[in-house]
């Protein structure tokens, strides 16, 4: 889903008012962590204080609004770039810059159990993701598997 730069503000404006955002995942390219329809509860943040590992939710240059893994920053010719995967993706985002940034994943509302960012399972899970590459691979044939072969 695409949205315009109105509703981008909105998003950024909700979180600088109300210290929270909620929104409906859609998509599966944070599965199992994150699965379609659970709700995402995102604070806003300061590039300098994301961690490895953080889930980031941003806005792309298409107009998508996004949360997937914070990897890395990387300064190029007096600019920051941020590099965000999700967790079942082969391949890195498009890097971002600073503003495209909206905030950072706190929890996760699954049926009726919230699960916070900071517990240590998210964080061996974020850890497990980011060492281990091929584990992607491994979770993006489950999900083709699985869809391919539902009733």
């Amino acid at each position: 889903m695409q949205f315009d730069q109105v509703t981008v503000e909105l998003f950024k404006s909700t979180i600088q008012k109300d210290g929270y955002i909620i929104l409906p995942s859609m998509g599966n390219s944070m599965y199992p962590l994150i699965q379609q329809g659970n709700l995402c509860c995102f604070v806003s943040c300061q590039a300098e204080e994301l961690k490895k590992g953080d889930v980031v939710l941003y806005y792309s240059k298409m107009g998508q609004i996004i949360a997937h893994r914070f990897i890395e920053m990387k300064p190029t010719n007096n600019m920051s770039y941020f590099y965000l995967k999700g967790d079942t993706n082969l391949g890195f985002d498009a890097p971002i810059k600073e503003h495209q940034i909206i905030g950072k994943l706190v929890s996760i509302q699954k049926g009726d159990r919230n699960v916070h960012s900071d517990g240590i399972a998210l964080e061996l899970w974020g850890k497990l993701v980011i060492a281990i590459p091929a584990f992607s691979g491994v979770l993006r044939k489950y999900l083709n598997c699985k869809t391919h072969y539902q009733f």
